[in-house]
């Protein structure tokens, strides 16, 4: 963690960043209550819940069939309906009524996840700041699965210059000789949105422009159709994006908030690192390492994978717990511990704390000052269950 710290504050190494629905989970309003935007279980809730009226004996009868009862697995299942049973009727819906059903659940999704950032401040203006807070030789590159405008905004606040892919003034289209080209100047972060965005839309010549509204019509939504739809325009070439980032020499991932549950994700991210060994990815995770199945299995395949928990990690394919060290190696490494270890309550152990979006950003934020900022004890609905014994090395 030391080595990290003074690897992000140089501004030297080319650096990514991966994002996932962890991240708004783990964002508190501004009233002090998480999450900013729920994760699977609360979204499910959230949607079936505002369209229990209208499709109550629909919900019902899914849910007796499926063995998951998560809005992907049910958005899934509705979308199959629609495209093969025609004007037959199941469930009491022909093939048009579950189309219209499936888009309510995605219309409902875009409300969800139509929200704005803490007037406080959050974890995305911290990971501006440090963004912006230096020159650096190549951009730090975003790639996120969230649909949300948070990152848009905490850019926009300070004025800093992103580029997602998008070009023009009335209809901005999308381009995809930028993305491969990637030729504008390294002040210029590249946020990749690979699954769409609030604000994307089909247009009539079988295009996705981006409106500058809110609303949530062209996303690829979590159901089984996500592998079909990451191979079109524009999703193919934020993927090859991504791909080729990782094929860079001496290339650094960074994910927080990402499960790695994500097939065709983890899959892309696991092809390029096979092909580039100098390429690494530091996986931050919020649950206890036995909860993290996606990360860890990748991690002991791909040596230049290390994942970090908070009760253990899995670096270079060998997982260990946190443990006391005897001595400190350096004056400097206590301060800098306390940026990403949280201190032992009564009733619970310590934490390495970095798997929560709001250390991470913190631990960012102050990558440059020659003075650790004061520890961050995340709550625990942010940073989950763990069985930690010892402090971190």
């Amino acid at each position: 963690m030391a080595a990290l710290r003074t690897m992000i504050a140089q501004g030297r190494k080319r650096i990514g960043l991966l994002v996932g629905a962890g991240a708004g989970a783990g964002t508190a309003r501004d009233d002090g209550r998480y999450p900013l935007i729920p994760a699977v279980e609360g979204l499910t809730k959230r949607v079936l819940a505002t369209l229990e009226p209208k499709y109550s004996s629909q919900i019902a009868s899914l849910k007796d069939e499926l063995d998951k009862h998560d809005i992907e697995s049910i958005l899934s299942r509705i979308r199959s309906l629609s495209k093969v049973i025609g004007k037959s009727k199941i469930h009491g819906l022909d093939g048009h009524g579950f189309k219209v059903f499936s888009e309510d659940i995605c219309a409902e999704i875009g409300k969800i996840v139509n929200v704005r950032l803490p007037v406080k401040g959050s974890a995305y203006n911290d990971l501006v700041n440090w963004i912006t807070g230096i020159s650096r030789d190549h951009p730090v590159e975003i790639f996120t699965t969230n649909y949300d405008l948070l990152f848009e905004e905490a850019f926009e606040a300070v004025r800093a210059p992103y580029f997602d892919g998008f070009t023009g003034g009335r209809e901005p289209f999308f381009d995809p000789v930028s993305v491969a080209g990637n030729d504008l100047p390294a002040r210029w972060t590249r946020l990749w949105k690979l699954h769409g965005s609030l604000g994307w839309q089909a247009s009539g010549k079988d295009e996705v422009i981006r409106t500058g509204s809110h609303a949530a019509t062209h996303l690829v939504f979590p159901e089984h159709l996500k592998y079909d739809q990451t191979q079109k325009a524009p999703y193919a070439a934020l993927f090859d994006r991504l791909r080729g980032f990782l094929a860079l020499p001496d290339t650094l991932l960074i994910s927080i908030g990402f499960s790695y549950a994500d097939a065709h994700v983890s899959a892309r991210i696991d092809e390029a690192l096979a092909a580039n060994p100098s390429a690494s990815v530091f996986a931050f995770q919020y649950k206890s390492l036995a909860d993290e199945v996606a990360a860890c299995d990748l991690a002991r395949r791909r040596p230049n994978v290390s994942v970090y928990a908070p009760d253990k990690a899995v670096v270079n394919g060998i997982e260990g717990p946190w443990r006391i060290p005897t001595e400190l190696p350096s004056k400097d490494w206590g301060p800098i511990r306390a940026t990403y270890w949280s201190t032992a309550t009564s009733g619970g152990p310590a934490q390495f704390t970095l798997g929560a979006i709001e250390a991470f950003g913190r631990f960012f934020a102050a990558s440059r000052s020659m003075q650790a900022a004061p520890a961050i004890t995340a709550p625990a609905a942010a940073i989950g269950p763990s069985a930690c014994a010892g402090a971190a090395p």
